[in-house]
């Protein structure tokens, strides 16, 4: 005779799920994927052109599998999921080439690294971006869940945080990159170096705001130094800009700023936009 409880979960749980997810297969694909765009983390065989043709067919087919099972949260997945699939694998040597350059940023931008081998293994800010590029591409596919749960599991592999919703440009370092989050609506454009602890938030965690630009906005070329806070959806960082260390910014600053906290007779945000201090 079966207990209360495996009734309860039986009746109440497991009869009435509309969706069940086999998350661990979904999270080995996913790496394996990466592994094939990047065979130096250890992709068996991927020197045999027969054996990576019949590796990718069944990535595909499990992707396939993984949304297709999506239904529930999207009806029309149940005519279009291979269309979507095929549109994430055509995009995936675009995704890899724009990795390339995240390496290369690394590479220049970090004087500890000594190989771009060692930033592809070892770095967990590189290992962050390649799952929220992909994540990112479906996400634009307009796949529901799938891209938020690959996200989450670099989330809670390498304490970075990067929503599959953000647009974030070519050459990006996560240096350390323990603590970071970057939020849905976040613009973050090309050569961005941020280190860990960085939060790029938004001032409002309202509901009623969830279609609405909330995360600010960062140009190119701009450095933000560790557990700095920059929150709002009409928050710039314009281009070439330095933004120091613990550093909490809910307004925009022009290009070439440079923000700090001043350590005189207390903390005092100073900027100097090349100009004039402000």
């Amino acid at each position: 005779m079966s207990s209360k409880l495996a009734q309860f979960l039986h009746q109440e749980r497991f009869q009435t799920a509309t969706l069940v997810m086999n998350i661990p297969q979904i999270r080995q694909s996913v790496d394996e994927l990466i592994c094939l765009m990047f065979p130096q983390r250890g992709c068996r065989g991927s020197d045999d052109l027969q054996n990576t043709d019949a590796q990718v067919l069944e990535l595909k087919r499990r992707f396939n599998e993984y949304v297709e099972s999506l239904t529930p949260l999207d009806p029309l997945l149940k005519s279009d999921a291979a269309q979507r699939v095929d549109q994430f694998f055509a995009s995936i040597p675009e995704v890899t080439l724009k990795l390339d350059t995240d390496v290369n940023a690394a590479f220049l931008g970090d004087p500890a690294a000594y190989s771009k081998e060692e930033i592809i293994i070892t770095y967990p800010g590189f290992y962050a971006v390649c799952i929220y590029r992909l994540a990112h591409t479906l996400y634009k596919l307009n796949i529901p869940l799938l891209p938020r749960l690959m996200s989450e599991y670099a989330h809670e592999k390498t304490g970075i945080d990067l929503h599959p919703g953000a647009e974030i440009g070519e050459s990006f370092f996560i240096d350390h990159g323990t603590g970071v989050v970057i939020g849905e609506t976040s613009i973050i454009g090309k050569n961005v170096k941020i280190y860990q602890g960085v939060t790029l938030g938004a001032l409002s965690v309202k509901k009623k705001l969830q279609s609405t630009k909330r995360h600010p906005t960062i140009e190119n070329d701009v450095v933000i130094y560790a557990n700095s806070t920059i929150l709002g959806g009409e928050t710039v960082i314009g281009q070439g800009s330095i933004i120091g260390g613990n550093v909490w910014l809910t307004e925009s600053m022009p290009a070439g700023s440079v923000v700090f906290n001043k350590l005189e007779t207390g903390h005092t945000l100073g900027a100097v936009d090349g100009n004039s201090p402000i």
